[in-house]
């Protein structure tokens, strides 16, 4: 499954700038699309393709790899639409996670066998600590438990960071918030889950 992005004469891409489009409304295209609507997919690609490629070049640094990726990406949300979730994560934060996937994994194919994934250039650039991650590893019951204290809002943002692998920026922008904003939120966060595993 391809998709054509046409040049302009002056060689510019085609594909779509990311839009506005509401979590919600994204989630709705989703759904169709896992129903096998071909028009909510086609939509969903015009939605957020370039912000995917935006994922997959940051990750590849190559504009030729980064576009294959893309297209794996795409197959893969057709394939895999219908384990999308409402209120586990937010729909860009879905898609993000397997545009970033698709990227990791290229980037571990075309490594050598012994090379650490820890070593691959700039991954898990800007993105919060292993450190952090840990409070999240184990215990799924406790965690899942104490993740529902937190507010929706700071919960989701603590999966899809320690999880998914969301960096603190692109976690700023799916919520709106500043920069800094989401860093303290995160920090708080951490120390309420911290607290709370250790009851």
């Amino acid at each position: 499954m391809r998709w054509s992005r046409k040049a302009d004469n002056d060689g510019s891409d085609k594909r779509g700038t990311y839009s506005n489009m509401s979590q919600d409304e994204l989630s709705g295209l989703i759904a169709r699309t896992a129903l096998g609507d071909r028009a909510a997919f086609s939509s969903l690609y015009s939605q957020t393709s370039a912000k995917l490629f935006g994922v997959t070049l940051r990750i590849l640094k190559d504009r030729a790899q980064a576009e294959d990726a893309l297209q794996e990406v795409y197959v893969r949300i057709w394939r895999r639409a219908g384990s999308f979730r409402v209120g586990q994560a937010s729909a860009m934060a879905w898609l993000t996670t397997i545009a970033r996937n698709q990227a990791i994994d290229l980037i571990r194919a075309r490594q050598p066998a012994t090379l650490e994934y820890d070593e691959a250039p700039e991954v898990a650039d800007a993105a919060p600590d292993p450190e952090a991650r840990a409070v999240l590893s184990g215990e799924s019951r406790r965690i899942d438990s104490c993740l529902s204290e937190l507010d929706p809002d700071r919960a989701t943002a603590v999966v899809a960071a320690y999880v998914e692998g969301l960096s603190y920026q692109e976690l700023a922008e799916q919520h709106a918030v500043p920069l800094n904003t989401m860093r303290t939120w995160l920090r708080r966060s951490l120390i309420k889950l911290r607290e709370c595993m250790s009851r």
